[in-house]
């Protein structure tokens, strides 16, 4: 599969040399941001084009080609990759606040993948609900800036067990534009002193939840 080269990708973030020259290409190993060299206590797989179902990757149309490559980056190296295309995605999200303790893995499923990813019918049928609801009736201003919401975040007091139906139901959640809400998850991962991302994702399709592992 063709993938962009590194500097056309991401343009913005300096990589450590020995990281991506060609033993490391040979070896398949993700190129590391300089930060990496000696700041270990956050790391992040950033994989932002490919789409992982279950452990295989599937293909979706509309995903970005060629893919950029995986990358491990920093905290702030992530965030200053990630924010500007969360901010920019148009469809609606469902986001769970990230586990505090233990995150491995923070990935977006689209909607229409939401049986292929594994999750049993009645959490699906509940994230769909609230999907469809994102924007609309009383509460359909994001809090910030009273713009059209598109972004619901249900924090981990009100929904951190994803395989409750009741939970994800019944919690009121906070409604964001797309600004907003990127800019709420980006705030959300600052917050955790401690990571070990092993994939992250951006989103693709119309709509879609992230959800962590």
């Amino acid at each position: 599969m063709a993938r962009r080269p590194l500097e056309d990708a991401y343009p913005e973030i300096q990589f450590q040399p020995k990281t991506h020259n060609w033993y490391a290409r040979l070896r398949r190993l993700p190129a590391e941001c300089v930060h990496l060299e000696y700041a270990h206590a956050w790391m992040a797989s950033f994989n932002p084009d490919r789409i992982y179902l279950r452990g295989a990757e599937v293909r979706r149309p509309g995903q970005r080609r060629p893919a950029r490559p995986e990358v491990s980056l920093c905290r702030e190296c992530l965030l200053q990759a990630a924010e500007p295309e969360l901010a920019g995605y148009a469809g609606r999200v469902v986001a769970f606040e990230p586990a505090p303790d233990g995150l491995t893995q923070y990935c977006f499923v689209a909607g229409e993948d939401f049986p292929e990813a594994g999750l049993r019918p009645e959490i699906a049928a509940a994230l769909d609900a609230r999907l469809q609801a994102v924007g609309t009736g009383p509460e359909a201003a994001c809090e910030k800036c009273g713009h059209q919401a598109s972004w619901l975040w249900l924090s981990f007091e009100e929904a951190g067990l994803l395989d409750e139906a009741a939970s994800i139901t019944g919690s009121r959640g906070r409604r964001f534009c797309a600004r907003h809400g990127a800019q709420w998850l980006c705030d959300s991962f600052r917050r955790i002193h401690d990571a070990n991302l092993l994939y992250l994702n951006l989103p693709y399709g119309d709509s879609g939840a992230y959800l962590w592992i």
